[in-house]
């Protein structure tokens, strides 16, 4: 059974106000007072917080452990007097402040104002491969299928005080970084490799730290590492893109082991599927991963469990799964919650603090 861990990045917010709050020094000195786990990590900006939970093989383990992350962060955030908030973007304005930490310094230098709007929250989804071999077999075989990811995790409509139009604007921001979004295929670890090797030999990027290829190879542990989808309003949706983040590494695996070719729409087609998800999210239709042409989310949705099916119910989480999947195709996710919050309170400032309260729910 392949392990899950999940890196998630939460929003720092005045309790009453909603409004962002660059507390993560304080709040990690907190952590740090009181944690023997030392899950929670420091990030680009001081309005950020992030954690990360341990590898596991259990799905039913992985989302109590992110229930008790979010609480144990708003723990310590309370003591600071803020609270944290599962939101990818701030619904109001703020002015983003970079930690202070020589790395940080370097890519605001080095990026500019692309580095300063970086108050964006995604989360990371690693899975566990035997080598570097099945790791790009893999990275070379999902790329198709996720945007339907991003579609179900979209969770960022609202940017600096307005309606961005995209479901998940998150996901449009981090696209400003030079080594984001997809990737063309590798075929071999060796082209991998030399390729990261050559992209931090040009000196735009600083180490191999700052490949944001949409799947990559992990540098820090032997996982594959996905990272298209915002952080989650509520933990069962995290849960869930873990799951059929799982379930897509093992199919991908189980099909290169029986010689089956990845599929190669091609870096262009992937970018405008990734765009349509964006934009899009579940409320309006998305690419099909096959066929590249529209569709309903529904049928979309409904192809990536056809997918990814045998591997989820070996694993014993299909029906998790489906369930999941149908709860926000009926429910919506985070982006529709957000939007159908501002139409009943007619305030930006009440999207964050219910969002804060459903963040622990």
């Amino acid at each position: 059974m392949r392990t899950v861990g999940v890196e998630e990045e939460l929003l720092l917010v005045d309790p009453d106000s909603g409004e962002p709050r660059a507390l993560s020094t304080a709040v990690l000195a907190r952590a740090a007072r009181d944690d023997a786990d030392d899950v929670f990590e420091r990030e680009l900006h001081e309005q950020m917080l992030e954690f990360a939970t341990h590898p596991q093989s259990s799905m039913e383990r992985l989302h109590d452990e992110i229930v008790r992350c979010r609480k144990e962060a708003a723990g310590h955030a309370g003591e600071i007097g803020c609270t944290v908030a599962a939101l990818a973007t701030s619904p109001l304005p703020v002015s983003p402040s970079i930690g202070v930490n020589r790395r940080y310094r370097w890519m605001e230098e080095q990026f500019g104002i692309a580095t300063r709007e970086q108050l964006v929250m995604g989360c990371h989804v690693h899975v566990s491969v035997e080598s570097d071999e099945e790791g790009v077999a893999v990275v070379d075989r999902l790329r198709p299928w996720l945007p339907v990811l991003t579609a179900l995790s979209a969770n960022s409509p609202f940017w600096q005080g307005n309606d961005s139009g995209y479901s998940s604007y998150r996901s449009r921001v981090w696209q400003r970084w030079p080594s984001a979004g997809p990737t063309g295929l590798f075929g071999t670890p060796e082209r991998y490799h030399r390729l990261v090797a050559d992209m931090v030999a040009t000196g735009v990027i600083l180490d191999e730290g700052m490949i944001y290829f949409d799947a990559r190879l992990s540098p820090r542990y032997p996982t594959v590492e996905i990272r298209v989808s915002d952080v989650c309003l509520h933990a069962e949706t995290a849960a869930l893109i873990a799951t059929l983040t799982r379930g897509l590494v093992e199919t991908s695996a189980r099909a290169w082991r029986a010689g089956r070719e990845p599929l190669d729409p091609g870096v262009s087609m992937l970018r405008l599927a990734a765009w349509q998800a964006a934009r899009s999210g579940l409320s309006g239709e998305l690419l099909h991963p096959v066929t590249l042409r529209r569709a309903s989310a529904e049928a979309v949705v409904r192809a990536l469990l056809d997918h990814v099916g045998e591997a989820l119910a070996d694993s014993g989480d299909l029906q998790r799964a489906r369930e999941g999947c149908a709860r926000l195709l009926r429910e919506g996710n985070g982006a529709q919650v957000q939007r159908a919050l501002l139409e009943s309170t007619g305030s930006l400032r009440d999207v964050v603090t219910q969002c804060a309260r459903q963040t622990q729910a």
